[in-house]
């Protein structure tokens, strides 16, 4: 029993290690003309990118200087065809301490370990015949260029930060950089595809857990809310379309350049430093809509004005190179007016005292007023995107969330909540706590989900530490200098047991 229960806690462990690795992911993406839907909770990124909100603004700064940016670098290891160098582990750990977490929390041989699965996962992949596909590559290198562009102000001052002579090598590396970490990422997915957890399982898990040393759950809710947005009058509609209609006009008939248009009028902060270009395939994560007039237009053809959730658009092709296009595009939002802004907070100034009247039910109201289609038909009930389920651990959720929500009684309906949407637009809500749940040691009737998911996630990470033992004994590996002097979870220098 004292053995299982140290392999039990050595498991936890290893489980919150992993959570820590996923917070410092280095990976930094521009907002797109799309939101992209999360997914594998488990795959970690830490990779060379040296893209950070902290190392950029250092490179603003004249006085400050750029983190160990002029060190000639060393190899720290060489995993199979992957070479890992000091900087890589110099640039993640300065990350984690960018991001507040304590430089005792984390040392440079657990960063160096994970930088080293990661490169192990990235080698397997392609042994395994893995493929990414080069337009999802290409697409996660113009969001990160147009990131960069952003914040240092110019594409030439990010080509002396990162010390390039010209952009298209910048963009090979990153290239190589994204594809790496993206290999990883399918490599940790197709490992624990297949796994399941049967209930027995489960309930051994759970068993296996002294009474004393069960989790404690925090305190949740359920919350619903109501959404009211501002009509967009057709005449400011009209206004868009008849500006990009004289956009086109301009490029078409004028011989205007594209993307210089884009870079002065485009409102997708996603593109407009690049100019309004993307790289895409029809499997690419962007409206259908979008997707649609993209790849029906010829080579260097500009599209008429159409629309999508994020506004109106006009769209060219730069390039056709088979299944993927190069393509630019002008977005433009229509704006509210202050008429309609007054009448969506009359709307929903109403909908909350027919609420708190008793007059008609939240979900009721919800599904008759809300604005907000993903959770209409729910009654306004809201997803934890995290966890897929309904419910929100109150210490975990957004600050913002929390102010809102946390002095609520159950079934109490908020004061209106002024909000904006993806454009900046305003809009108004109304949100009430449908259930609490109390903080609670762990009990298995109560907490079977989250059992559940904790029992799975470490079959999953035996599945994963069992695979990673096999292939480090299959693959060349060389460990360097200091990192020699490390006590790793996995066996990187191959010493016999």
């Amino acid at each position: 029993m004292q053995s299982r229960t140290n392999n039990l806690k050595c498991t936890i462990k290893i489980m919150l290690s992993y959570v820590v690795l996923i917070t410092i992911s280095t990976q930094l993406y521009a907002q797109e003309i799309i939101e992209e839907t999360i997914k594998d909770t488990i795959a970690t990124n830490i990779d060379t990118t040296a893209v950070s909100v902290d190392s950029l603004q250092l490179a603003k700064d004249p006085v400050v200087q750029p983190f160990q940016r002029l060190k000639v670098d060393g190899v720290a290891a060489v995993i199979g065809e992957h070479v890992i160098l000091d900087s890589d582990i110099d640039i993640a750990y300065k990350q984690l301490i960018s991001e507040g977490v304590s430089a005792k929390d984390v040392s440079r041989c657990e960063l160096a370990g994970s930088l080293f699965e990661n490169k192990l996962y990235a080698h397997h992949a392609v042994q395994d015949s893995i493929e990414v596909r080069d337009a999802e590559v290409n697409s996660m290198v113009d969001q990160q260029l147009s990131y960069m562009t952003n914040e240092l102000g110019s594409v030439e001052k990010v080509l002396r930060f990162y010390k390039k002579d010209n952009l298209d090598d910048f963009k090979k590396e990153l290239f190589e950089i994204n594809k790496s970490n993206r290999l990883s990422e399918q490599m940790r997915s197709k490992i624990i595809e297949d796994i399941e957890i049967t209930p027995e399982e489960i309930r051994e898990f759970f068993d296996d857990i002294p009474e004393d040393e069960r989790p404690l759950f925090g305190t949740e809710i359920e919350l619903a809310q109501i959404v009211i947005e501002p009509k967009i009058p057709q005449e400011e509609e009209d206004k868009v379309i008849d500006r990009l209609n004289q956009f086109r006009e301009d490029i078409v008939e004028k011989g205007s350049s594209f993307a210089t248009k884009a870079v002065l009028y485009s409102q997708d902060p996603g593109s407009k430093s690049t100019g309004g270009k993307y790289t895409l395939d029809r499997q690419t994560n962007f409206a259908k809509e979008f997707k649609d007039v993209a790849f029906s237009l010829q080579e260097g053809e500009v599209s008429e004005p159409f629309k999508t959730d994020f506004g109106w658009h006009i769209v060219k092709v730069d390039k056709i190179r088979g299944e993927e296009i190069d393509v630019r595009h002008i977005l433009l939002t229509p704006d509210v007016t202050s008429e309609s802004v007054k009448e969506a907070k009359r709307v929903i100034d109403s909908v909350r005292t027919s609420i708190v009247s008793k007059s008609i039910e939240f979900k009721e109201a919800a599904r008759k007023f809300s604005d907000e289609k993903e959770t209409r038909e729910d009654g306004g009930q809201l997803i934890n995107p995290t966890t897929g389920d309904t419910h929100f651990e109150l210490t975990k959720i957004d600050p913002i969330l929390y102010d809102q929500v946390s002095k609520l009684k159950t079934n109490e309906v908020s004061l209106i909540i002024p909000d904006q949407d993806r454009q900046g637009r305003k809009k108004f809500k109304l949100i009430t706590v449908l259930n609490r749940y109390d903080e609670h040691i762990a009990d298995y009737s109560k907490d079977y989900l989250k059992i559940q998911e904790l029992a799975l996630r470490k079959k999953q990470i035996d599945a994963i530490r069992k695979w990673q033992s096999e292939k480090i004994m299959d693959t060349y590996i060389k460990i360097n200098g200091e990192y020699r002097e490390c006590e790793y979870s996995g066996n990187w220098l191959k010493k016999e047991k």
